[in-house]
């Protein structure tokens, strides 16, 4: 049996994945939130990330590389990219093949779900995809505005999707869990 893949997008009401010049987590970082963070990266997983976002992480400044900073160093990762030929992490396998092939491999192959960390354009290419399993969206109660940067859904395939759940953190953010069917969705 294939291993699950999930997606989590973390966004402004009006859709933005990023800001310029927002803090991180748009300013809502509260206890639910650390408890749902912490809890998700304990859990058995291989994560998969692109090469913007791992040079991100990487490029942290030593004062921002916290406890969950080092903890995601540790847990087994693959950065897709055509352009990296090392990473400076351990635990870290860079693929450079075509992402839907290696995705359909490492579902096949991992012993554990695979999840997105950040990663926009990826996450939007494995939805189109239709190789993921489990869409969570982590919805902040905030419009970024003219501060919104990355739009989460642009070009994306449509797609119908199956509410499986949903939980409100900290009594402000919502997290809203989604099953894609594979049906057609909805049409006139």
């Amino acid at each position: 049996m294939a291993s699950p893949l999930i997606v989590d997008i973390f966004l402004s009401v009006d859709g933005w994945a990023g800001s310029d010049g927002l803090p991180g987590y748009f300013g809502y970082f509260g206890p639910d939130l650390d408890r749902w963070i912490k809890t998700e990266s304990d859990a058995p997983q291989l994560v998969v990330m692109g090469r913007r976002t791992y040079e991100a992480l990487d490029g942290l400044p030593e004062a921002a590389k916290d406890e969950s900073w080092h903890q995601l160093t540790q847990l087994d990762k693959v950065v897709f990219s055509t352009t990296l030929t090392r990473t400076a992490w351990p635990n870290t396998r860079i693929l450079s093949g075509d992402l839907t092939q290696e995705i359909q491999r490492l579902k096949a192959e991992s012993t554990t779900p695979l999840r997105t960390m950040g990663s926009l354009s990826l996450a939007r290419q494995l939805v189109s995809a239709g190789l993921v399993d489990r869409l969570r969206l982590m919805t902040f109660p905030l419009f970024a505005g003219e501060a919104g940067r990355d739009a989460a859904f642009t070009g994306i395939t449509s797609a119908d999707l199956e509410l499986v759940s949903h939980h409100v953190l900290d009594g402000r953010i919502l997290l809203s869990e989604y099953h894609p069917t594979g049906k057609d969705i909805p049409r006139a």
